[in-house]
């Protein structure tokens, strides 16, 4: 009976208990100089940032690449524990985004500083990454140090201790 409260007790306060909203809510339109990249078949995916367009399967980890839409409910659900995993790291596991399906690229810059993202966000504006994510948002890829995907994601993250525990499971302290 002690081991059952105690592990009731654990998953409430792993899931209740998430820090929802942001720490800072000002966002910035950031360069994709700090995504290392080796090679990639995949269409280029412009930086909204600015610097070289890259392939979304050349991408190095140990990476998160979060698929998400400005349109879409969960992802805007999502954001707020993306935040607090982007200000709460050392910077060990980067955080990519790619846009899909946007009307255009001012509209994603907007919601960028809007909602407080402060990573680099790929824009693709011809939905070719379709080929390797699938069609549904959101979807984050957990990215080896190899660039092998050893993880996938379909939804979105409920907390971010959800997050800080995948990462630990599939990346390891990275």
């Amino acid at each position: 009976m002690k081991r059952f409260l105690l592990i009731s007790t654990t998953l409430i306060l792993l899931t209740a208990c998430s820090v929802t909203e942001p720490i800072s809510t000002k966002g910035e339109v950031v360069d994709c100089s700090s995504i290392s990249v080796q090679g990639g078949t995949s269409e280029k995916l412009e930086c909204l940032g600015g610097g070289s367009s890259i392939a979304p399967d050349g991408i190095k980890g140990p990476a998160l690449i979060n698929v998400w839409g400005t349109w879409c409910t969960q992802c805007r659900k999502e954001l707020p524990h993306l935040i607090h995993f982007q200000q709460k790291s050392d910077g060990t596991v980067k955080l990519i985004g790619i846009a899909v399906e946007e009307k255009n690229q001012e509209s994603v810059r907007e919601h960028i500083v809007k909602k407080g993202i402060t990573w680099p966000i790929l824009y693709d504006k011809n939905d070719s990454t379709r080929a390797i994510f699938g069609m549904g948002v959101p979807v984050t890829w957990f990215i080896d140090q190899d660039g092998k995907a050893v993880y996938k994601k379909y939804g979105p993250f409920k907390s971010l201790e959800e997050i800080q525990l995948l990462v630990k499971k599939y990346l390891g302290d990275a």
